[in-house]
């Protein structure tokens, strides 16, 4: 007997973490829905994501704009009447710059994408989620090293995934009663273009310029895929992932 189809969205599908989740994801059998806001990207990610076998569809969206994300969660719906994870990645990292420069739109644009958009999606898949049969689902949510600790300038990506871990916990205590599970995995030097100038050097707290170890992203999916295989009465509610000589440990 054929096993009901599962599918999953990821946020910021078109590359980075997105794409090695979303890849992860459809070769463990999960049908994809890849959001994001560049289609050539998602296109590409979709295609290489039908070679498992599994549908695939690709929405471009923009997380921090409520009726693009509405649009994506009635497509999810009509495509395939049911949502088993959302993984929430979708971010941006603001410039470099102490906390007296940052400009304000800097800092809207970075709570508007990693805070308001996680949001709202989570919105969306709780709306799905509680009333789909079975009802129930997952919703994991890409924090960071940085929901713990900040880097040296960089207060509006950390003021953000400090956030996140808030948002983590109340959706898991608000999903109880619809069995929607809800956990976060903080990820620390995942090889992506987001952590590229990590092996160059960068400032550390002393003021210092260091290249920082790094690992392989398809770390960071194998675990998200872990996350997400479990049953619903089990849950990962916090995971880190990191290189495991980055400076975090010790305080450097």
């Amino acid at each position: 007997m054929n096993q009901p189809e599962k599918v999953a969205l990821v946020t910021g599908a078109g590359s980075g973490i997105g794409k090695a989740v979303t890849l992860a994801l459809a070769n463990a059998g999960y049908a994809v829905v890849l959001a994001g806001r560049r289609e050539e990207p998602l296109a590409a990610v979709a295609e290489s994501a039908q070679k498992a076998g599994v549908r695939a569809l690709a929405v471009p969206t923009d997380v921090s704009d409520p009726v693009s994300v509405k649009r994506l969660f009635a497509q999810v719906q009509d495509t395939f009447g049911r949502l088993d994870v959302l993984f929430n990645n979708a971010g941006v990292f603001p410039p470099a710059k102490s906390l007296e420069e940052l400009s304000f739109e800097q800092w809207q644009t970075a709570v508007n994408i990693n805070l308001t958009g996680a949001f709202l999606c989570t919105q969306g898949a709780f709306q799905l989620m509680k009333t789909q049969t079975p009802k129930g689902g997952r919703i994991i949510n890409n924090g960071s090293i940085s929901a713990y600790v900040p880097r040296p300038h960089a207060v509006a990506y950390t003021a953000t995934k400090h956030a996140i871990t808030g948002l983590t916990k109340a959706t898991s205590l608000d999903g109880r009663a619809y069995d929607i599970a809800c956990g976060q995995i903080d990820v620390g030097n995942a090889a992506s273009d987001m952590t590229a100038a990590m092996t160059k050097g960068v400032l550390q707290p002393d003021g210092s310029h260091r290249a920082e170890p790094v690992m392989d992203v398809d770390h960071v999916a194998d675990a998200v895929v872990h996350m997400a295989n479990l049953p619903l009465e089990a849950n990962v509610q916090f995971m880190t992932v990191m290189a495991t000589k980055m400076p975090y440990i010790g305080r450097g």
